[in-house]
């Protein structure tokens, strides 16, 4: 007996020992991870910095104030490309903010049957699926016709308001805006579902016990408790919005002019590297490194500003 006791207890040592090992061996696989996905951010950075490093050494800081966009004359600014990658991005959330929240207060509670949640949500889904040229063709033949219209239409009767000051002759800033709303409206539905569903049924048996309506619950109390997680997602749409190339240079017009009119052409960051890296040398490459760096900062402070907004909140 003893020595089937003594056997069993060595077996039993023997077990932890091995699972012990394997703890510490996964959590130092997992620090491996973790530090790469960090070497290799600061390896992206710095490779995009260097090969920067030339025009940031002719233009310095006047890079992000110039307009002018001249191959020919080795004359580079970035300007009106950051004011359309921001206004584009911002006409895009602007859309699908309060439709992607809304949907997903929809789909996360019960207005509707099982069945036609599962269809909605299965369609949610398979537009984060479709690839972005798809969105660009689309818009090209469809999108773009009926905002050409509505824009007409605007511009007669409302020319006099600066944002739709200028006539529409296609492509434009509004059709790329709209195409940006589309593509990211998965993302903020799909993840605000997820923060509003991850929230215990306590809170809403409280609220109803408490007399409060099914509105009142979900404005007073859902959507507070799910706030960081749909600042998350908003903040992660809008990365993808500022990084969209194919579907926005498809849609934008591709003209290196500030407007304030939401009718009229403009680019963006990403369609700048994407109409002209394949034919640029010379300085000319420098100065689109130069721009890809600075739209490499752009979305940086945009996920700073989110991790700054979900800590902030959760501290309330």
């Amino acid at each position: 007996m003893a020595t089937n006791s003594q056997n069993l207890s060595s077996a039993t040592k023997n077990r932890s020992d091995v699972e012990k090992s394997l703890d510490q061996g996964f959590i130092w696989l997992t620090k491996i991870f973790a530090f790469g996905v960090a070497a290799a951010l600061l390896w992206i950075g710095l490779q995009v910095a260097i090969a920067s490093w030339p025009a940031m050494q002719k233009f310095g800081a006047s890079f992000l104030a110039n307009t002018i966009w001249n191959p020919v004359n080795d004359s580079y600014g970035v300007l009106p490309q950051i004011y359309g990658t921001l206004l584009s991005s911002f006409i895009g959330l602007l859309i699908a903010v309060p439709i992607g929240v809304g949907t997903a207060i929809v789909l996360s509670e019960d207005f509707l049957p099982a069945k036609v949640k599962l269809v909605l949500v299965f369609a949610v889904e398979l537009l984060a699926a479709i690839p972005s040229v798809v969105y660009g063709v689309w818009g090209i033949f469809v999108l773009v016709p009926i905002l050409t219209n509505l824009g007409k239409w605007l511009n007669s009767y409302f020319g006099w308001i600066p944002f739709f000051s200028t006539s529409p002759t296609g492509p434009g800033m509004l059709p790329a805006g709209v195409i940006l709303a589309i593509m990211t409206l998965p993302i903020i539905t799909a993840l605000s579902r997820d923060a509003l569903i991850s929230i215990p049924s306590s809170l809403r048996q409280a609220a109803v016990g408490l007399g409060a309506t099914r509105w009142e619950t979900i404005l007073q109390i859902l959507i507070p408790a799910a706030f960081s997680g749909i600042v998350s997602a908003v903040m992660l749409a809008l990365g993808r919005a500022m990084g969209e190339t194919m579907a926005v240079t498809m849609l934008i017009g591709n003209s290196n002019n500030i407007s304030i009119s939401l009718l009229a052409p403009g680019n963006t960051i990403s369609s700048l590297l994407a109409n002209q890296f394949s034919e640029a040398s010379g300085l000319q490459v420098s100065a689109l490194m130069y721009a890809a760096l600075v739209l490499f900062f752009l979305t940086l402070v945009v996920n700073i500003m989110a991790e700054f907004i979900v800590l902030r909140v959760k501290r309330l």
